[in-house]
């Protein structure tokens, strides 16, 4: 059995984004030179996420409506976490969102049903993330 393991790095100029990382992915997964395995990719920030949707604008800015609702940013003071950080909200929606995907590696290809792809969101940005990418398999 091989093991393949990488960073990626994010610098996301805004608090909240979501990035299609799926090209990243597939590149990571060539690298691997597996063929047949499983794929973990996961946040290593616990106020980012790593989710599998659809790449539709119209829903992402939902999802970012679904998320301001139940946790929005502010106020600031409505949450007991926020002190030294303002960033409860963003803990908050990291835990609905998601840590990481497992995808199953059939053919050398991701297995995907139809309109899946993987994404990065950031809650609490401004700052160099990480996602972490895991491919183990033969």
């Amino acid at each position: 059995m091989k093991s393949y393991r990488k960073e990626l790095w994010f610098d996301i100029p805004k608090r909240r984004a979501f990035i299609n990382i799926t090209p990243q992915i597939e590149k990571c997964l060539k690298e691997s030179g597996i063929k047949e395995g499983l794929l973990l990719c996961n946040a290593m920030h616990i106020t980012a996420s790593v989710f599998i949707n659809d790449d539709e604008g119209g829903l992402h800015k939902d999802f970012e409506n679904f998320l301001e609702k139940v946790a929005p940013e502010k106020p600031h003071d409505q949450y007991y976490h926020n002190g030294y950080e303002d960033n409860a909200d963003a803990h908050i929606k990291r835990s609905i969102m998601g840590r990481e995907v497992v995808v199953a590696v059939t053919e050398g290809k991701l297995d995907f049903g139809p309109w899946e792809q993987i994404f990065y969101g950031e809650f609490d940005g401004m700052r160099k993330k990480r996602a972490l990418v895991k491919i183990i398999g033969q």
